[in-house]
């Protein structure tokens, strides 16, 4: 008797254990919501697969000033770029990675930066950041707009190329003031991420050209 109840307690945990257990299909479902499976190869559907993670679970656990640039790197812009000449400037293929500092400039200057701020970690744990991406008017080479971002880590600096890719679309398709881009990425890159960079628009836009991929 004290057997069968033993193994009737047990039969009744396990059926508890079930049904509150998620199902495949619906962690399946969750992970296929922009309509590609992830190849772990690199491809576009990697990197929407990738991101849909952050966006399916809370962006920011942290501290959020501890994902932001110093108070010295406020952002700074090109003046030469206006709402009125984008179609002739940053939304015309090739833009960026005409304006973008060549490495033989920026390798130096980063190698600078680690050692003042992470001197002894290695250079590919961190990316030379434009705050305001470059795609966007961005001061290419101006100390105000550059920093130190890590590559690895919750809300890094692949999820703001993402959120840059996405910015850059919505300039050049007219849907958002260049000025309001420029500000809202500058002021918080984060919470610009939770109102820009949501699943549809990172279904819509997602990386095409390769410049474009990383500031």
């Amino acid at each position: 008797m004290r057997a069968r109840a033993i193994l009737g307690g047990a039969a009744i945990l396990a059926a508890v254990v079930l049904w509150h257990r998620p199902s495949f299909d619906h962690a399946a479902a969750r992970s296929n919501a922009f309509g590609c499976t992830a190849t772990n190869d690199g491809s576009v559907c990697d990197a929407v697969a990738g991101i849909s993670k952050v966006i399916h679970s809370p962006l920011l656990n942290t501290s959020r000033s501890a994902l932001l640039p110093p108070p010295e790197t406020p952002g700074a812009v090109d003046p030469a770029i206006t709402q009125a000449n984008i179609d002739k400037t940053i939304c015309r293929p090739g833009y960026a990675r005409a304006a973008r500092p060549a490495y033989s400039i920026t390798g130096p200057l980063k190698r600078r930066m680690m050692d003042a701020q992470h001197p002894g970690v290695s250079m590919a744990d961190y990316e030379l950041d434009h705050l305001i991406p470059v795609s966007i008017g961005g001061a290419p080479l101006d100390m105000h707009d550059l920093w130190l971002q890590p590559r690895e880590g919750q809300a890094n600096a692949g999820d703001k190329n993402v959120l840059t890719y996405v910015l850059w679309r919505l300039v050049c398709t007219h849907q958002v003031p260049l000025q309001t881009a420029q500000r809202d990425i500058s002021h918080d890159w984060t919470r610009a991420y939770q109102l820009y960079a949501t699943p549809e628009n990172i279904a819509k836009y997602h990386f095409r050209h390769p410049e474009q991929e990383r500031e």
